[in-house]
């Protein structure tokens, strides 16, 4: 099973919801990909990506190179977070940090709510 995911837009918010494995580095790039069209299509400069229904099994060099292509595409969002199963937090923080690395303002969470609390800072 791949990535399914859907878009749900709330003013200048877009909220993401994937479930299912990022099966390969093509899958996950589509995915943010379409991601990014979403947000830019409706104008939203926050994205939240509740992925606690996604299992991630990514290798490292792989979850690398993920970050580095996204990053590349994403920097007009002024900030993303990402919701993340407890299982996969170490492979997500260190995505983050490559993603950071290259100026994109994202951040890794395991709770929803302190999520929304993020997004909300000026």
């Amino acid at each position: 099973m791949g990535i399914a995911y859907n878009f749900v837009v709330e003013n200048e918010l877009l909220r993401v919801k994937a479930s299912g494995k990022d099966g390969n580095l093509d899958e996950v790039k589509a995915y943010g990909m379409s991601i990014i069209k979403a947000a830019l299509d409706h104008g939203s400069e926050k994205v939240l990506c509740d992925e606690s229904g996604l299992e991630y099994t990514l290798g490292t060099i792989d979850t690398f190179e993920s970050a580095r292509y996204i990053s590349e595409y994403a920097p007009k969002i002024a900030r993303i977070a990402i919701v993340c199963r407890s299982e996969d937090y170490d492979a997500a923080v260190f995505w983050q940090t490559v993603a950071v690395n290259r100026g994109l303002l994202v951040k890794v969470f395991n709770r929803v709510d302190i999520a929304e609390e993020w997004l909300k800072q000026p």
